[in-house]
């Protein structure tokens, strides 16, 4: 008997042949996406020199670059208003007959209760001023600047009405009034300050 050949035909598989892979334009997609994003308004730089991500971010703005360029002395102040409230607030509390007469250079007539009270609401608000110390965000110092504005005009004015009522204008209570005045003038300015800012970057 005869020898038969075997022949081996190709598969299918290794018969067709690979497709070419599609290369991605990667130049082109570049230059779509900045079309697009100039399109957007975004990419570029602001008129602080800002470059935005998103439109997001454009229309927000940036709390770093604000922590950055934040007004100056601000932290020392906010600070300066905390150490000084909690000081006073804790005199008020422990020794309001002294604190009382260190102010209206007399013997004490108000009852102890009422300076104690006046005390723990201070504490209370020395505590906001602790806390816009260590924040980033514009509104929150913006609202611990509008809180300490208010306490030094309102203490202001119920002071003087007390040194008319009474007739009493030691030089304590004159120099109360006018460190309260000064204190109202360069919180107003941070505020004010603050304000300007947040209008510029929006």
């Amino acid at each position: 008997m005869g020898k038969k050949k075997v022949t081996f035909k190709p598969s299918s598989m290794a018969a067709k042949s690979h497709p070419p892979l599609m290369k991605k334009h990667s130049q082109t997609d570049l230059v779509s996406r900045l079309k697009t994003r100039k399109i957007l308004g975004v990419g570029g730089e602001d008129d602080d020199g800002e470059v935005h991500r998103s439109k997001i971010s454009q229309m927000l703005g940036n709390e770093i670059k604000f922590a950055l360029r934040e007004p100056v002395g601000l932290r020392l102040w906010i600070l300066f208003s905390a150490v000084g409230f909690t000081a006073v607030a804790l005199m008020a509390l422990a020794f309001p007959s002294q604190l009382y007469e260190v102010v209206f250079e007399e013997e004490q007539t108000a009852t102890s209760i009422s300076i104690r009270l006046f005390g723990g609401a201070l504490l209370s608000l020395s505590l906001i001023m602790w806390n816009g110390l260590y924040t980033i965000e514009k509104v929150i110092l913006q609202w611990t600047l509008l809180s300490e504005a208010c306490y030094f005009a309102i203490q202001f004015v119920v002071t003087c009405a007390t040194l008319f009522e009474l007739g009493l204008f030691s030089n304590s209570a004159i120099l109360l009034l006018l460190s309260r005045l000064l204190f109202l003038t360069v919180t107003l300015s941070y505020y004010y300050h603050l304000g300007r800012r947040n209008r510029k970057m929006c």
